[in-house]
């Protein structure tokens, strides 16, 4: 309980005089209420942040002279304030958001405190302390900004370490696509006529071909060389993770979201993004990758802040895409903004004339890797390399390489025992109910153009109601 004397009518014996030196000598402002709300005290440290003058507050309403708006400039009832409330209910409060306006009509930031004033017992008024904090505002908000830009950096290199592995582990590079046989000779002049483009392109081939060595000789070459390229493979995340995994999420978005996350499109800004295994995206996914393909913004997951992207977008895929567009299993607007520029990467088995290329750049770069020194290969094992099918195409060769290296006592690869040859397995994906209902809905959208209602429309081929139709759509995430 504050027991200085403040009476509801200023007099010359409000303030004892030891009192008024003690507040004159304090270095933070000091105003003094009656119960009536206007000022009875000020102290020349409140004078000089305010620029008003005692005589010309005295006597007066303080709220409506500096504390009459907020920060924004909106209305700042006198009801509403910390300080006039403690004159109605005498409970002390202490308030470090908010400012004070100056005569000039400038604000500054303050931190203040309202103390109930008793005399014998009853509530005479209020003393309100203050301090000008546009300093410390200053310091902290120069602290946020470097904090969030060493957040974001730490974010960054954290997310890219894993980006930047897999481009070292990736030197090996160009090895995949070494020889001289037409087919390559073909595929490296599309590289060079379409790397130095911003074009989308579709790489195609069948597993272990080398496509994503393709797209990094695309990145390699193009005047985005400089800026990350981030790889996805679309298989390897559910579709729930998967648009977490792309877009990126905020802390709290989910379960388990316990901080902010950047998804692969924001790290490859100004730089190429690979999506490997494009096909496997669900239908979903699909209306999502699109929305963000045509508008290069997005959301992270769990925020409606948009961000914006400059991105070059390669994809690759082992499927024959045209015929899932048919099979109502990928979105032929889709697939159409992806199918830009085409590559196929050819088969080992149609290039068999590269393969002792191959077999000397594979056999150099993996002896290093080992710690051995590769002297001679067998002509009679070459030959059986080039007899064999090759259904794992060059990722099978290279792993053949490494363990005929692994088993080599003399640093000569004979190739005298090659793999029976396999078949491939079933790649026909199996189906959910919603998914194979999507699928089939979005095949017949496909085939009417993405007409919903009339004779013929896709509701009528569905014998079912456009609204039934529209409802199901969106209940599935159907979106052209």
């Amino acid at each position: 309980m504050t027991d200085i004397p403040l009476n509801p009518m200023p007099t010359s014996r409000h303030f004892l005089p030891e009192n008024t030196l003690l507040l004159n000598a304090m270095s933070e402002g000091v105003y003094g209420f009656n119960l009536d709300g206007n000022a009875v005290f000020i102290n020349p440290a409140a004078e000089q942040m305010t620029g008003w003058k005692s005589e010309e507050l005295i006597g007066k309403n303080i709220h409506d002279c500096h504390h009459h708006s907020h920060a924004d400039g909106s209305h700042y009832p006198q009801h509403d304030c910390p300080i006039y409330r403690t004159l109605h209910d005498a409970i002390p409060r202490q308030v470090s958001d908010d400012v004070f306006w100056r005569k000039d009509g400038s604000s500054f930031p303050v931190y203040y405190s309202s103390t109930p004033v008793y005399h014998q017992q009853k509530l005479v008024g209020v003393i309100a302390i203050f301090r000008d904090v546009s300093m410390q505002k200053h310091t902290e908000q120069s602290l946020r900004q470097a904090l969030a830009q060493v957040q974001a950096l730490s974010e960054r290199l954290a997310s890219e370490n894993q980006y930047l592995l897999t481009e070292l582990q990736g030197q090996q590079g160009a090895l995949g696509l070494s020889g001289n046989s037409q087919p390559i000779k073909q595929l490296i002049q599309q590289i060079n006529l379409v790397a130095n483009t911003d074009s989308t392109v579709l790489i195609c081939g069948e597993n272990g071909t080398g496509k994503e060595l393709v797209a990094r000789s695309l990145h390699r070459l193009s005047h985005r060389k400089d800026q990350p390229m981030v790889s996805v493979n679309c298989a390897a995340f559910s579709s729930a993770l998967l648009e977490s995994e792309l877009f990126g999420h905020e802390k709290g978005a989910f379960t388990g979201a316990t901080a902010r996350r950047k998804g692969r499109f924001e790290l490859a800004h100004n730089g190429t993004l690979f999506l490997d295994e494009i096909a496997e995206l669900s239908l979903s996914a699909q209306s999502k990758l699109l929305r963000v393909i045509q508008e290069q913004s997005f959301e992270r997951v769990g925020s409606s802040e948009t961000i914006s992207v400059n991105i070059r977008l390669i994809a690759a895929t082992h499927h024959d895409l045209a015929a899932r567009v048919e099979q109502g299993l990928f979105r032929m607007d889709l697939y159409y903004r992806l199918n830009v520029f085409p590559i196929t990467v050819p088969p080992l088995r149609e290039r068999r004339e590269d393969i002792p290329q191959l077999v000397s750049d594979l056999a150099t770069s993996l002896g290093k890797k080992l710690g051995k020194k590769i002297t001679k290969v067998s002509t009679k094992g070459l030959k059986n390399l080039q007899q064999y099918t090759w259904p794992g195409n060059v990722r099978e060769l290279q792993n053949l390489i490494e363990r005929e290296i692994i088993l080599s006592p003399n640093g000569q690869l004979s190739f005298n025992t090659l793999p029976a040859s396999v078949s491939a397995p079933s790649t026909t994906a199996i189906l959910t109910m919603a998914e194979a209902e999507a699928a089939h809905i979005v095949a017949v959208l496909n085939a009417t153009h993405w007409r919903i209602s009339g004779p013929q429309g896709a509701a009528a081929m569905l014998n079912m109601p456009a609204s039934t139709l529209r409802s199901r759509m969106k209940k599935l995430a159907i979106t052209r």
